[in-house]
């Protein structure tokens, strides 16, 4: 370990196309299809929905209590994953547990509801309209329904909001003031709008693109931008020098690029390769086993990922995968869900490759994983677990 105070993964808890129970979890990822599927109330789109069971919990988390009936999805989400992150910390009471929460659009699916009422009844909205699409809430009533009364906070960083989460939480652990936090990412964008927003940067996947594979994340000869966008939610239970940790946080890397395009994403990667360089520096490592890469299936945006890859580690290469052709893009949640993706590679000791893609060389064992996140507004984040 370097001289920076030893910070743990002890736990975890969430939901997404995949489902929500770790075994679960871990036998989609084992079978060669993806659980992306056409969504016919969005005009026949391809998205990355929850699975039915999940679905299921989600409506039963929103009859637990009349409060909740009016929660947006990314809300209840958040509180779900949030929950099942506590309870398998065995931390017990939640007093001296700060919470951090990431999303990109936060309650958009409330808002978008809102707005279409705002325009059909002569620009009156009722009063719960404001505080329950305000991003803040999405905190707020996790920490309510977990019994949370310490700090409580979220941030909105786009694709990369999970990470930034995790960041600050690492950042109060290791100051001393809490020694257990909850952080990670939530989010609900299968929405007309949101959707609607990705078809005008003409990033999205065709409707009419066949099966198996919609979106061709990590393919760098894709002739097609082929996004698209999934639900989720993925929460960390972090402990200051734990005992028995899933995994240790060795690294942490952070960059921003100047925007000079909608996206700020740039050729060579520049922002990711500070951010990969210094979650390396962090770690005191020169390479690790695997990247999951962030990869969201553009043109543009793989491209410029694995350049910075290639300009970090030169002809030595990690081994490289990603979870977006399994599950979609879940924007601010996105981050999360690679952390989950690499947590169970490292538990299991066994690759997940990218079934379009030639297979990486086989490993013999998994020690080290970075992950990367990025967002619009060129903010790249990249973390390096360890097994312990």
């Amino acid at each position: 370990m370097s001289s920076r105070v030893p910070i743990g993964i002890v736990s975890w808890g969430s939901s997404s196309a995949l489902g929500g129970n770790q075994e679960t979890i871990w036998e989609q990822y084992s079978l060669p299809h993806t659980n992306l599927q056409h969504a016919l109330t969005l005009n026949n789109n391809w998205v990355g929905q929850l699975s039915t069971s999940e679905s299921q919990a989600i409506d039963r988390m929103r009859l637990q209590n009349k409060h909740y009936r009016r929660l947006d999805r990314s809300v209840l989400l958040g509180m779900m994953a949030a929950e099942r992150a506590l309870q398998a910390s065995q931390w017990g009471s939640p007093s001296d547990i700060g919470l951090y929460l990431g999303t990109s659009r936060g309650a958009t699916g409330s808002w978008e509801t809102y707005f279409e009422a705002f325009k059909s009844q002569a620009n009156s909205l009722p009063p719960q309209a404001s505080p329950l699409t305000t991003a803040g809430n999405l905190a707020t009533h996790t920490a309510q329904h977990l019994g949370i009364h310490g700090f409580s906070s979220d941030n909105s960083i786009t694709c990369s909001s999970a990470f930034h989460a995790i960041a600050n939480a690492m950042v109060w652990l290791e100051s001393g003031r809490y020694h257990r936090f909850l952080a990670g990412g939530t989010e609900a964008p299968l929405t007309p709008f949101t959707l609607a927003q990705m078809k005008a940067l003409k990033i999205y996947a065709s409707s009419s693109t066949e099966p198996p594979y919609p979106n061709r994340s990590l393919q760098l000869d894709k002739t097609t931008n082929s996004m698209v966008l999934g639900e989720g939610s993925a929460i960390f239970a972090l402990e200051r020098t734990p005992k028995a940790p899933l995994a240790w946080i060795k690294g942490l890397g952070y960059a921003r690029e100047d925007i000079s395009s909608l996206t700020s994403v740039s050729k060579t990667g520049v922002a990711l390769q500070t951010a990969m360089r210094q979650a390396l520096s962090e770690a005191e490592l020169s390479t690790v086993d695997v990247i999951v890469c962030h990869c969201p299936g553009t043109r543009v945006g793989d491209l410029s990922e694995y350049a910075a890859i290639h300009t970090v580690f030169g002809e030595n290469i990690p081994s490289l995968t990603s979870n977006k052709w399994k599950i979609g893009h879940t924007l601010g949640a996105s981050g999360g869900l690679s952390l989950e993706m690499a947590l169970l590679m490292l538990k299991h000791q066994t690759f997940v490759p990218v079934p379009y893609l030639t297979p990486s060389s086989s490993l013999s064992s998994i020690q080290t994983i970075m992950v990367n996140a990025l967002g619009f507004g060129g903010n790249a984040i990249s973390i390096i677990l360890e097994q312990p």
